[in-house]
């Protein structure tokens, strides 16, 4: 399925480019009630196809060319107009605040917006009547829990996947390879990690030449979900996937990028100093900074600079002391994230980075130990500012304690964990970008 996956990206991508193609030529041929001519399309063909570009770009950032799972189905509308609308803005800066081609298309631009969205929207809408044709096969998901329900409802929900799943709890290999040959499957999904699989495994060897293929459970998991399944984690899983060992190269690059992105944010932030101290001071007395303690790397202790967003100063220790609650102006700040502009002076110290696990308070912290096996796995790097499960876990408690929450929340942390490069940390600020501009919150 990971090919699947991959093709399917490539082919929304190739349907955007030539639908927004197209789309120019509709454009023009409304706007003139007639077949464009070819001086007009050469004259609308390169600073619309840099726009093309541009736009195509935000599609990425707003998850357009993602695993288009049963919820980005659902959300698929509006990530559609909320992309459009940026890309919109991006247009308009394009074509007025960049007079190089000599063009201002008000109409057609217009135009250009309402044809291009609505072929983007019905291209996505029908993509798998177009292309995932044909019979559904048939597999057999050897498990149980949480996470194997939710692989089996997205795979049987999902027209993308062209297959229905059914449910073996049993790890007898005798009544899996029963069930296999009575319903006619022609794929198994089994846990290939688990301890004692390797007989489980040897025992199904025949099926092999019911051309039978074998698709790792984890493996499967993390491509549909882009998290790890924790119900399924062993030792050996930490020991496959994990690994403490330098990466000299992504580590220098992301320190690097560190230092040198943190001091001119930090430094541009600095203008806008004067002006949250004054509006924190004017609702509540107190100092406009705090200082909280969050666990770092390796478990060691580090102290976080931010903007105080309380009526008054706790250092964050939340649900102790006195009663406290979140100020107008602190709200506005937590929203916008402005309060965790003086972080950036952390993430040069070396405390945090810019992109990593969120760093957590230490009460939370050891109840979280207490209660989530391997949860201490996440301190194993760094802490950033934002990450992977920022970005796509919005349930995740910010204040008390919420165990079933944070394993969803640790899920994708661990999926981060095993996959971090450069890239990765490119794609995850560029969305915290996309975030922060749509006001989302994260």
């Amino acid at each position: 399925m990971g090919i699947q996956n991959k093709r399917d990206s490539v082919l929304f991508l190739l349907g955007d480019l030539i639908l927004l193609t197209v789309s120019l030529w509709i454009a023009l041929a409304i706007r003139y009630f007639e077949l464009p001519s070819r001086e007009a399309l050469v004259t609308h063909a390169s600073p619309f196809g840099i726009v093309i570009g541009i736009w195509v770009f935000v599609f990425f950032i707003f998850d357009l060319y993602k695993t288009q799972t049963s919820i980005m189905r659902r959300e698929l509308p509006s990530r559609v107009v909320r992309a459009q609308a940026v890309n919109t803005i991006l247009a308009i800066f394009f074509f007025y605040f960049v007079p190089y081609f000599n063009i201002t298309p008000k109409t057609n631009l217009f135009i250009y917006l309402f044809v291009s969205s609505a072929l983007i929207l019905s291209w996505r809408l029908l993509f798998e009547l177009v292309v995932h044709v044909g019979k559904k096969g048939k597999a057999v998901i050897v498990g149980n829990g949480d996470e194997v329900a939710q692989l089996v409802h997205e795979i049987n929900h999902n027209e993308r996947y062209r297959m229905h799943v059914v449910v073996i709890p049993s790890s007898s290999p005798i009544e899996v390879f029963e069930i296999v040959r009575r319903e006619g499957a022609d794929t198994v999904i089994v846990n290939l990690r688990k301890e004692g699989s390797g007989d489980f495994a040897a025992k199904l060897y025949d099926l092999l030449f019911l051309r039978t293929r074998f698709i790792e459970l984890h493996t499967l998991y993390e491509e549909i979900f882009e998290r790890v399944p924790l119900s399924l984690l062993e030792d050996n899983w930490f020991l496959e996937n994990i690994s403490t060992h330098p990466k000299r190269l992504y580590d220098g690059v992301k320190r690097l990028m560190d230092i040198v992105i943190g001091a001119v944010l930090g430094m541009v932030s600095l203008l806008f100093y004067p002006i949250v101290i004054a509006a924190i001071k004017l609702e509540s007395k107190g100092s406009a900074f705090t200082l909280q303690h969050r666990i770092g790397e390796g478990h060691r202790d580090i102290t976080l600079l931010k903007f105080r967003t309380m009526a008054r100063d706790d250092g964050g220790h939340w649900g102790k002391g006195e009663p406290n609650e979140v100020t107008r102006v602190g709200n506005f700040l937590r929203r916008s994230r402005i309060d965790e502009l003086p972080q950036l002076w952390n993430v040069i110290r070396g405390d945090v980075s810019l992109i990593g696990p969120r760093p957590e308070f230490p009460e939370a912290v050891r109840f979280y130990h207490a209660h989530i096996p391997y949860y201490g796995i996440r301190h194993l790097i760094k802490p950033g500012l934002s990450g992977w499960a920022q970005i796509y876990h919005k349930e995740a408690p910010h204040h008390g304690t919420d165990i079933a929450q944070t394993k969803i929340k640790l899920s994708y942390d661990l999926y981060y964990l095993k996959n971090r490069s450069i890239l990765t940390d490119l794609i995850i600020a560029l969305k915290t970008l996309r975030i922060l501009f749509s006001r989302s919150g994260v």
